[in-house]
């Protein structure tokens, strides 16, 4: 089996790294959720080796993650946990934060909304919520590009799509969590930043 691999991944870590790691330089424990291919999780950890960052994924993507941990040997990236954001194998541990990327805009409203509902319990205070990806603002998308991205999720899935950040921010309050931080990102990405007290 060859390694899985993604362009977009390795065009956008670095920017994402460099927004990120500020964010994270108090954290010890990380949990990725939709690790994908594992790029991302081989490259925070290899420039971030103060954090122990958790992989997951649902369990037909965990062969080649495996693969690129297998490779890289970093101690402080480990192998996925089967993780499916609407089911009951949330991880008992406890993290001081949660990063995902390009993943909301493929779930279901309600597999967001089920992402938000299980991180009460997920992050210890002071932890963070930590979202990569394209985000419509007042209902308006930010670009034609991202309109038109939008409309191939659609076609291709409809409970899929661009979700808004005022429902984002609904569903992180009544997690408890409050917003932190919104930094604006190549490709018409933006990074979101919410915070447990």
């Amino acid at each position: 089996m060859q390694k899985p691999y993604a362009q977009s991944s390795e065009e956008n870590k670095q920017v994402i790294l460099e927004a990120i790691r500020p964010l994270l330089h108090d954290c010890r424990r990380i949990l990725e959720i939709g690790s994908g291919t594992g790029q991302h999780a081989i490259f925070f950890g290899e420039h971030m080796p103060f954090l122990t960052w958790q992989t997951s994924e649902l369990p037909e993507n965990h062969p080649g993650i495996l693969l690129w941990l297998e490779e890289a040997g970093l101690e402080n990236v480990l192998p996925p946990i089967e993780l499916n954001v609407s089911g009951n194998d949330w991880p008992e541990t406890t993290y001081d934060a949660v990063f995902t990327a390009n993943t909301f805009h493929i779930m279901s409203h309600q597999n967001v909304s089920d992402l938000f509902a299980n991180l009460t319990g997920l992050l210890n205070s002071n932890g963070l919520l930590v979202v990569y990806g394209p985000f419509n603002f007042n209902g308006d998308y930010t670009s034609d590009s991202n309109r038109q991205f939008d409309q191939f999720l659609k076609n291709r899935d409809p409970d899929s799509g661009i979700k808004d950040f005022e429902w984002l921010n609904e569903l992180a309050a009544e997690a408890g969590l409050m917003f932190k931080q919104d930094i604006a990102m190549p490709q018409n990405n933006r990074i979101l930043c919410w915070q447990k007290p």
